[in-house]
């Protein structure tokens, strides 16, 4: 009986956040792609909360907009309300975050890239990948097809083999009950990679009628609101936005939990899978933190056209009555009406470590991955992945040579590393206290930091690089005027000092001096300066927070230099650590396992000290 079979350059498994970034950017580099996914109407589904951003996840996003994704331009077309958390600390951990219509969201997602050339969606179940002698060929799918291909990227999330669970009951299915991918983890053991079983969670999404609101504390979004993507005109955003709402709950709430712990999958053992330990559900939060009278509810909605609204915070699996009971107790919503229940999610996923970091599997040539099936959590980093992966398939395919970020360059950087590099027991989540060059990893200058990578990759436009060119362009020079404009001890200065309760001046400054001033900046400072450009908002940011910082900013990139200096010292691949004498056995098994690119990745394997880095560069000869 004959099966069909087709050609494209490159196969994309699943159509999450990872693989819409990942079948974008190969399309765009101009390579025939193909998406699979088993429901259409699951491309760029937001499966649990409702929004895009948050703390260092702001961070993934600016970054993947700055390469030439997706994401955030998508976010800036479909938020309800938008926030810049963290403002009262420093720049380094401002994190855009925003609110999504998820259906609006999903919607403007799939219509970008049911329009963009060169690309072909299929709702079909991958079942197989087709590998010849250590090279991947293509894939089948459940109905028998194949597809050949020159690279493959794997993005099935929280597919394969997905299982929802709260109390007694289990379904096989994926997210918000959609059809679970339950044949691909055979395929993959089958060639030799490494399976893990994670867990993920998700609260009750109830009716926004059955709330007393006046009972949470209302929660609104930024006066001016801020977009993700550099593209975007703030102008055009700036609109009425949906409040969301606080509310906590208590000691009746915690009690409800612990006398229903016997009936709570995650601790009778039910669930196999291993949960994130920065996003817990209630029950995890009630018995680790125990000493807590009560936990935020972040009351949200799910978009404008609906009357659902998110629990965040209140993830859990307990039974279906339980989770009535225990809601019940939380100021606003003694009489609410659950929607959809709150369940745990088990599934497959990949030990990333067998990657590189380009996220190519070391054993199948050809064969990428990202996102959730790379043992992360979030949106965010699932896209950030898939994006690279994307990017790095095209580039192999096209005789070019693939992109690393590394820590100094990107969040992005950070995550793939810690990913590909560290051992990694449960779903990974970004942070801000992951990045150790966090000063010079801002959002605010993602576009700075990456736009030249993005362009010369070809997903950049001309006109947007050289845009983000003069805006470099303009904060040096004006830094450059402003370290040389002097100002004296005179009335008028006198009067504007105290003006903002600041030192009067015993002598003569700069304008620039006068800006690191806590109390000042380049806006306060303006009516001492008849000769100040007109220059937009974005470039005076950076110039604020260059002046300000650049003792910080400067020692950072001291210490950068000596981190590159590791990262240049390159490592043979298939070198067979065992033959060098004086390393330990760990490190010679940890080595030999993880294949590192770098002393500098070498250094960061957990079980290789620094003993072992000096012992292997002296073997080697490397200065």
């Amino acid at each position: 009986m004959p099966y069909l079979e087709e050609k494209y350059d490159v196969v994309i498994v699943g159509a999450g956040h990872a693989g819409c970034e990942a079948a974008l950017a190969c399309a765009r580099l101009g390579l025939e792609t193909i998406m699979f996914t088993v429901s259409v109407d699951s491309i760029a589904l937001m499966p649990c909360n409702p929004n895009i951003g948050g703390s260092s996840k702001g961070h993934l996003v600016r970054e993947i907009d700055a390469l030439g994704g997706e994401m955030g331009k998508n976010i800036d077309k479909t938020f309800i309300q938008s926030k810049m958390l963290n403002r009262s600390k420093g720049p380094a951990v401002h994190s855009l975050r925003a609110q999504a219509d998820k259906q609006s969201y999903t919607r403007e997602m799939r219509n970008v890239l049911e329009s963009t050339d060169n690309l072909t969606i299929r709702q079909a179940e991958v079942s197989e990948i087709i590998v010849e002698d250590g090279v991947i060929k293509g894939v089948k799918t459940f109905s028998g097809a194949t597809y050949l291909s020159k690279a493959v990227v794997l993005t099935t999330g929280t597919y394969l083999r997905a299982r929802c669970i709260y109390g007694d009951v289990s379904n096989y299915t994926g997210p918000n009950g959609l059809q679970a991918a339950n044949h691909l983890t055979d395929s993959l053991k089958a060639h030799g990679i490494e399976m893990f079983r994670f867990k993920t969670g998700t609260p009750a999404r109830v009716d926004k009628r059955s709330i007393d609101f006046s009972k949470m504390e209302e929660q609104f979004g930024d006066e001016r609101v801020v977009p993700f993507s550099f593209e975007t005109n703030p102008e055009s955003i700036q609109k009425e936005q949906v409040s969301c709402w606080l509310t906590y709950t208590n000691e009746e709430t915690h009690k409800i939990i612990r006398d229903n712990l016997d009936r709570s999958p995650l601790f009778s053992g039910t669930i196999e899978g291993t949960g994130p330990r920065y996003c817990p559900s209630i029950e995890d939060k009630v018995v680790k933190f125990a000493d807590k009278e009560r936990h935020q509810v972040f009351v949200e909605p799910e978009g404008l056209y609906t009357n659902e609204m998110y629990l965040g915070g209140m993830s859990s699996s307990l039974p279906e009555d339980v989770q009535y009971a225990m809601y019940k107790t939380v100021p606003g919503l003694e009489n609410v009406k659950i929607v959809r229940n709150a369940y745990a999610i088990e599934y497959d996923c990949i030990n990333p470590r067998q990657l590189k970091p380009t996220l190519e599997f070391n054993s199948i040539e050809g064969l990428f991955s990202g996102g959730q099936f790379n043992g992360s959590s979030g949106y965010e980093e699932a896209a950030a992945q898939g994006l690279i992966a994307g990017i790095n398939a095209s580039l192999k395919i096209l005789g070019k040579e693939q992109i690393i970020l590394d820590r100094s360059q990107a969040y992005i950087g950070v995550l793939i590393d810690d990913l590909v590099t560290k051992e990694n027991h449960e779903p990974y989540r970004m942070m801000t206290s992951r990045a150790e060059y966090r000063l010079i990893l801002r959002q605010d200058n993602a576009d700075l930091r990456l736009s030249e990578i993005g362009y010369k990759i070809g997903l950049l436009p001309e006109e947007r690089y050289i845009k983000v060119k003069n805006k470099q362009e303009a904060i040096n020079k004006e830094i450059e005027r402003l370290e040389s404009v002097l100002v004296g001890a005179n009335e008028k200065v006198q009067t504007l000092l105290a003006k903002y309760e600041s030192t009067p001046l015993k002598t003569g400054t700069t304008l620039a001096e006068l800006i690191r001033r806590p109390e000042l900046s380049y806006e306060a400072v303006a009516e001492l300066d008849p000769d100040r450009p007109v220059l937009d908002d974005d470039v005076i940011e950076q110039i604020n927070i260059n002046i300000k910082y650049d003792g910080y900013i400067k020692r950072q990139l001291k210490q950068v230099e000596h981190f590159k200096k590791l990262e240049s010292k390159k490592l043979d691949p298939n070198f067979d650590y065992n033959t060098i004498e004086g390393l330990r056995k760990e490190a010679k098994q940890k080595l030999n396992a993880y294949k590192p690119m770098s002393v500098g990745q070498a250094s960061r394997i957990s079980g290789v000290s620094p003993a072992d880095i000096t012992v292997l560069l002296i073997h080697l000869n490397i200065n």
